[in-house]
């Protein structure tokens, strides 16, 4: 079987499994009475069932699953099978923080211990950021006590990150799905064939959930499928770009991540700024203002949208990879499309 098919029986089987499992989990949660109630600095009007990162966890694990079944973890390098079960088992402890925060509210201090010491069992399991760049000497190594603090806030503001911007319909999944797909075909041509692996089945499961979570929204995800997504995300960049001995590499997720890591730097900037602990939450981020000036729900999201695909064809570019510019100038058209339709709204 040739190897770039395994990455699309990834894409499918996550994308089939979420559209199969997501109903199903709506309809127990709706009969448990798990559900999110407006009001506060929610933007929905009506309960809603917020367990949706179920179904992407199941989607996402269930691919993995039917790609080492069928021998495609055979055609890996050795070693790199471990990796993608240490990011995968990672995953599966954020997701599981994540769905006890849904499930029994758990306070900010506790998931935040709770997600270091994952992130940590995490980094002594092989996920770990080696090297830093200097623009003036190229890369150096990491020793382990800066290696371990480095990767830990990594994994963990990722994972917060994206949790932090899903605050609208589909507005995380479609970010995360864009950005995955970016991490996709970046590694392919990085030549990181088991982080790509990762990257196919979490595209299939964060767009297939799109289905279900596009405004107007039928479920979110909740804090399991955000923190889940988000560290899962991280640890693809780390295991699949930060590893390898390259410049340009190096940097590349934190470019196709730019939008998340930017919207949670500026707000705890922000919030500290002004005297405010930076773990509460208020409405300070980038999609709360765009809808503060005017805009539409889906105006606000496809934005956004916009702006990450401009940020993941800039990764592209700079990566080397052929006609990367040339998406680049695509994905620039279409954000300079849609800022005009923002500016049109706002004026």
């Amino acid at each position: 079987m040739p190897f770039h098919l395994y990455h699309f029986i990834a894409f499918t089987v996550s994308v089939l499994v979420v559209f199969w499992s997501t109903p199903l989990v709506k309809k127990i949660a709706l009969q448990s009475g798990r559900v999110d109630l407006p009001g506060g600095r929610k933007v929905h009007q009506r309960p809603m069932v917020r367990l949706g990162g179920v179904s992407i966890f199941l989607g996402v694990v269930s691919a993995l699953l039917v790609v080492w079944w069928t021998g495609g973890f055979g055609i890996l390098p050795p070693g790199k099978e471990y990796e993608v079960w240490g990011v995968t088992i990672g995953g599966l402890a954020f997701f599981l923080i994540g769905l006890a925060d849904d499930l029994f509210n758990l306070s900010p201090k506790t998931r935040l211990i709770l997600q270091v010491i994952v992130a940590s069992l995490a980094w002594k399991a092989g996920v770990q950021i080696e090297f830093l760049t200097n623009p003036l000497s190229g890369l150096f190594p990491l020793a382990d006590w800066i290696s371990l603090p480095i990767t830990v806030i990594w994994l963990v503001g990722m994972a917060n990150a994206v949790n932090w911007i899903d605050g609208l319909d589909g507005l995380a999944a479609g970010v995360s799905g864009i950005a995955a797909v970016v991490m996709l075909i970046t590694c392919l041509f990085m030549q990181q064939p088991a982080a790509a692996l990762i990257a196919a089945a979490l595209a299939g499961g964060t767009l297939g959930f799109l289905r279900y979570n596009f405004n107007p929204a039928q479920i979110f995800m909740g804090d399991g499928g955000a923190y889940f997504i988000g560290f899962t995300l991280a640890g693809v960049g780390v295991i699949g770009l930060v590893k390898s001995v390259t410049t340009v590499a190096v940097l590349l997720p934190y470019v196709i991540l730019a939008v998340p890591i930017i919207d949670m730097s500026a707000v705890i900037f922000d919030r500290l700024r002004h005297g405010k602990s930076p773990f509460i939450a208020d409405k300070r981020h980038l999609h709360h203002r765009l809808l503060k000036a005017g805009l539409s729900h889906r105006l606000a999201v496809l934005f956004i949208y916009s702006l990450t695909l401009w940020v993941g064809s800039l990764a592209l570019a700079v990566s080397g990879m052929p006609s990367g510019f040339a998406y680049a100038i695509a994905a620039t058209a279409l954000l300079s499309f849609t800022s005009w339709q923002v500016w049109r709204v706002a004026r």
